[in-house]
């Protein structure tokens, strides 16, 4: 039986009790030193980016990490400052700087710098004030995070009143401004001409002329109505062009690199002209430069210079560069008429995602109830316009699909205009792709288009709208 040395018990739990003595001390003189937060790693900037145009200017810092920003406004003059925390000045962010184009509505220059530790301030000096909102964008597609700084005018212009502006006026033609201005003239205060006097007699020498006596002034006689003519006036007939994609949203992109919100936009701009160059009709571009339009706006801003048409233009991809040929589609409330319809459907309604929208800039609930108002009747005749469009681009490229295919595109979603999406060919085809970037072909595109819109006229012609009732 091996025996145990039991004195040295004691004194090991004594060591014990003193070592945990020690490391309890220890920790209670931590807790009792200040706090002081370490600094995180500061974000880094992957890219900066300006959208400059009309209706707002977009910033865009894209970063490996999320930011908290803050800002507000200075006025005289007017200033938009933004004090960005988790993030050092850098030579990426002083390119920021260089991107601001002396042609931006908004931004005349900018001034970066260290405000505070761990802080850096955004100085933007401004042309106008502005309605600034400043949001971030978790990661998506081909992006990191964003942080987003839309600078819109504090009074934003009307698309109607945009288009009017832009509108010569017709006298033959029942143009919304032309009956405004006709309405002003003729309610205006009439300027009457007075009859001119009888001459008095001659008067004998020397005698005095008869003393006037004031006779009451007989009652004029009231107007004789002039018959009413039925007015010889055409309506003018407006079509809303929708070039798909822009700014933040390239769209597809094809093998050599062509942009898929480049080139619609040079087919809706053609397109425009030769609306614009028919007589009673004209055409309304949803975007006219390169910036990024959510998807209700679209919707929202045909429905405000009360269309007749919407057609929303695009260049499809797909996983497989062999897939070729022209689309049409139509909204539909029963489910897509096909698979890729259905994929289609969902790659272009995600577009808000990858362009950026400020969810909290505007009421989800009341863009939900305009996207949901959808008629049968309004499909049906974006059914016909669309068969009218395959009849016409046929002619100078092959179908993908003979017929109009359906699934639930939200830009497509105007309860009252009849709206189709073309799909112009796959920029995913390396043939198509180089027939996309010809400028021949963008303009022989745009003569189909013009082909089925005017098809779809004459078989279904425009009703006058019921404000035009006079």
């Amino acid at each position: 039986m091996v025996e145990r040395d039991c004195s040295s018990i004691p004194e090991a739990l004594s060591n014990t009790g003193a070592r945990r003595r020690r490391l309890i001390a220890a920790a209670t003189t931590l807790l009792a030193l200040p706090v002081i937060p370490s600094l995180a790693r500061a974000a880094t900037i992957l890219a900066v980016r300006t959208w400059p145009a009309d209706e707002y200017t977009r910033v865009t810092l894209e970063l490996d990490r999320e930011l908290k920003a803050e800002h507000f406004t200075l006025d005289n003059p007017h200033r938009l400052v933004v004090d960005l925390e988790g993030l050092q000045a850098d030579a990426a962010l002083n390119q920021l700087i260089s991107k601001v184009r002396p042609d931006d509505p908004y931004i005349r220059s900018l001034r970066v710098a260290q405000n505070r530790p761990n802080v850096v301030r955004l100085v933007f000096d401004l042309k106008q004030p502005i309605a600034p909102q400043v949001f971030t964008l978790k990661p998506v597609a081909d992006y990191q995070y964003r942080l987003v700084l839309d600078l819109y005018p504090k009074i934003a212009q009307d698309p109607l009143m945009a288009m009017l502006n832009k509108q010569s006026t017709n006298p033959d033609v029942d143009d919304p401004l032309a009956r405004i201005l006709e309405d002003i003239s003729r309610n205006s205060p009439a300027t009457t001409t007075a009859s001119p006097a009888p001459a008095p007699a001659p008067q004998a020498p020397g005698q005095q002329p008869p003393a006037r006596i004031a006779l009451p002034q007989p009652a004029p006689a009231p107007a004789t109505p002039m018959p009413s003519t039925p007015s010889r006036r055409k309506r003018m007939v407006t079509i809303a062009l929708d070039p798909g994609h822009g700014g933040e949203d390239p769209g597809a992109i094809g093998k050599s690199g062509l942009r898929e919100k480049d080139v619609v936009l040079r087919i809706a701009r053609q397109l425009k002209t030769l609306i614009d160059n028919q007589p009673n009709m004209r055409a309304y571009l949803t975007r006219d430069d390169d910036f990024f339009v959510p998807l209700h706006v679209r919707v929202q801003k045909a429905r405000r210079v009360r269309a007749d048409l919407f057609i929303s233009i695009h260049a499809d991809a797909w996983v497989k560069p062999t897939a070729n040929g022209s689309s049409v589609f139509a909204l539909s409330e029963r489910g897509a008429s096909s698979t890729q319809a259905r994929w289609l459907a969902d790659k272009e309604n995600a577009a808000d995602l990858i362009g950026g929208v400020n969810l909290g800039s505007h009421d989800k609930h009341v863009a939900k109830v305009l996207l949901d108002l959808s008629t049968t009747a309004q499909i049906n005749d974006s059914l016909r316009l669309g068969s009218a469009f395959l009849d016409e681009i046929k002619k100078i490229n092959r179908l993908h699909k003979p017929r109009v295919e359906q699934a639930g595109f939200a830009v497509l979603k105007a309860p009252d205009i009849p709206s189709i999406l073309v799909e112009t060919a796959f920029i995913s085809n390396p043939r198509e792709e180089e027939l996309l970037r010809s400028p021949s072909h963008q303009q022989k595109l745009a003569q189909a288009m013009l082909a089925g819109i005017q098809q779809y006229f004459v078989a279904n012609p425009p009703l006058a709208h019921i404000a035009d009732a006079s």
